[in-house]
């Protein structure tokens, strides 16, 4: 088996072309707000129906969670956008946290 002599050059992978990260950049991820979260009985379930109400042990002034791809990344506070629900964003997590989001 020849040696590799030192005049030769490594070989280096490619940089990754823009056009792959413009691609990444165009994703669509689902963004969810979560408003509370409960646990009740199967036998609650069967009993629901239209007009039913069910109660969560939260404050309505509480922050909602927000999810990118089922992960939590930050927090914040309903808000009206003409007609439409909105979220004002109170925290949200650095790069990382958002990038890690989106992973799995």
């Amino acid at each position: 088996m020849p040696l590799l002599s030192s005049t030769q050059n490594p070989v280096h992978a490619p940089p990754a072309p823009s056009m792959d990260v413009q691609r990444i950049l165009k994703l669509r991820v689902p963004v969810i707000v979560k408003l509370a979260e409960r646990r009740i009985g199967l036998h609650e379930v069967l009993r629901l129906s239209t007009g039913s109400i069910i109660e969560f042990q939260k404050s309505s002034d509480e922050p909602m969670e927000l999810l990118i791809n089922n992960r939590s990344i930050g927090t914040g506070v309903a808000v009206k956008v003409g007609e439409n629900f909105g979220i004002k964003l109170l925290s949200i997590g650095d790069a990382r946290t958002l990038i890690n989001s989106m992973g799995k």
